[in-house]
């Protein structure tokens, strides 16, 4: 958080200022590190501005949920807002490319396909009225369970948190039983049985307990999705230049401060995790094999449904390797 902390540091808002207010909703708790780097953000914005533009972050689905957030940007209800990416796979495909199985598996690899990624990304937004800001990775994506899982017949049948269609889609093809569940309602959705396993870093099960829930991680590092900030373009134009310019040098901030963040925080969790009681493990050679299967066919279907602007980026990205 350096260099945000460097922009907040050199001066504080002049009350004398007339400033405009943006709502930011996100779906994440005050203790996520993604929210706490969105509040840097908003501080810093309100310094580099000079009071002119100032943000309010609304965390935990406050202002509205998880699923509720683009639409509300979109439509203006909110001038700004923040989501997971691949949430949106059902508009447009290439909203999912950083989460194809095993594609990019590490912070290296995350920061190259985002960088082919994004043009194409920032033009499918602004055909809808949005226009991107930034984005940073979870940390690499794991598996958490109730019980021991060795191969994809242990998981057959058990009911399986889902949050975008890629999460819902392994779910099936591993023969468990996908349950659409936003981040803010899994504890819940945890106690009350609706589910028993899910997919996500070692970051939610950190934030949220999970060790209370459920007993066993495994590591498998099969993508890192991105949280993106976005605001209605409709409300970015009427900002004057000065003020854009500014907001777009404290995102450039934001978007580094953020991934290096998760990057430092990415083994840390995990070793809470273990340190809470639960089995932290690598995924057996059985169970490996079955998730590169199943990724097989998820790529191939991926690749389908994204078409030209999908297959233009998996190509870009190949080529940096």
């Amino acid at each position: 958080m350096t260099a945000l902390a460097a922009i907040i540091a050199s001066g504080t808002t002049t009350s004398a200022v007339a400033s405009e207010r943006w709502d930011l909703p996100t779906a994440y708790s005050n203790s996520n590190f993604h929210t706490k780097n969105i509040e840097a953000f908003a501080r810093a914005v309100a310094v580099a501005t000079d009071g002119k533009l100032r943000i309010v972050v609304h965390s935990a689905g406050s202002l509205f949920k998880g699923n509720e957030i683009k639409r509300a940007v979109q439509t203006g209800q909110v001038p700004i807002g923040e989501r997971l990416l691949s949430a949106h796979q059902n508009e447009n495909a290439v909203f999912g490319v950083d989460s194809v199985p095993f594609l990019a598996t590490s912070f290296e690899a995350s920061e190259r396909l985002w960088k082919v990624s994004r043009p194409t990304l920032e033009r499918i937004l602004e055909k809808q009225n949005l226009v991107l800001l930034y984005a940073v990775p979870w940390p690499p994506q794991g598996l958490y369970f109730k019980k021991e899982i060795n191969s994809r017949a242990d998981m057959k049948g058990l009911k399986f948190r889902a949050y975008d269609v890629t999460t819902a889609r392994l779910a099936e093809l591993a023969g468990m039983r996908p349950v659409r569940i936003e981040e803010a309602e899994l504890v819940q959705a945890l106690a009350a049985g609706m589910a028993e396993s899910f997919m996500s870093s070692g970051a939610t099960g950190y934030d949220r307990k999970i060790w209370e829930y459920l007993d066993y991680f495994y590591a498998v590092d099969a993508w890192l999705p991105r949280n993106y900030v976005f605001a209605n373009k409709d409300a970015w134009d009427k900002l004057d230049e000065a003020t854009r310019k500014a907001v777009r040098s404290v995102a450039i901030q934001a978007e580094r401060a953020g991934t290096s963040r998760s990057q430092e925080l990415a083994k840390w969790y995990i070793e809470q995790l273990a340190a809470n009681g639960m089995s932290v493990q690598h995924a057996s050679s059985q169970l490996q094999k079955d998730l590169r299967e199943i990724a097989e066919i998820m790529t191939v279907e991926w690749l389908v449904r994204a078409g030209p602007d999908g297959k233009a980026v998996i190509e870009k990205y190949e080529a940096m390797q």
